[in-house]
């Protein structure tokens, strides 16, 4: 079977931000997922988030955690929490065990909204990341994923203490 290569498309429109992640979406794409998070968090009028994770096949730890990240980055300044329309049963679960559902709305069933916006959205193109600006992604996205629940704080805590030693090695 054909690996489809991860791309990420965006659309804001009356308020609303659609943010829709396609194919196997790995740490490659963080960067990209790290500027719509800032960006989220600057926004004027924002008045709903909306994550279309239907054409996903894959989504790795690293881009959940700036997914987590780009709800921190609403969080007080909308009415609802964001919401993940998601229907791949593998990312559905993975959500559930991450702790996702505390912190956005988890569908299945397509908002009216998201499929009008489909034709506004736009592919964004992914933002090189050298890579100590790689490292730097990964391990704040786990640490974003730590704080989500034990869970996830049992299952990443080898990981990030692997990356904070090479960190301060290489920052000596």
């Amino acid at each position: 079977m054909l690996i489809e290569e991860g791309r990420i498309k965006a659309a804001f429109d009356s308020g609303v931000f659609v943010l829709k992640l396609c194919g196997d979406v790995r740490l490659t794409l963080c960067a990209t997922l790290d500027t719509q998070a800032q960006r989220l968090a600057e926004t004027p009028g924002l008045r709903a988030v909306l994550i279309d994770l239907r054409e996903a096949t894959n989504v790795d730890s690293t881009a959940l955690g700036f997914l987590a990240k780009v709800a921190m980055a609403v969080k007080g300044r909308l009415e609802q929490p964001p919401t993940i329309i998601v229907d791949n049963d593998d990312v559905r679960k993975m959500l559930d065990v991450m702790g996702f559902a505390r912190f956005f709305t988890l569908m299945e069933a397509p908002i009216q909204q998201a499929t009008t916006l489909n034709d506004a959205l736009e592919e964004l193109p992914e933002e090189p990341a050298d890579e100590e600006g790689l490292r730097d992604r990964i391990l704040e996205a786990h640490r974003i994923l730590m704080h989500m629940n034990e869970h996830n704080r049992e299952q990443f805590q080898p990981l990030v203490d692997m990356l904070e030693s090479q960190d301060a090695a290489t920052h000596q």
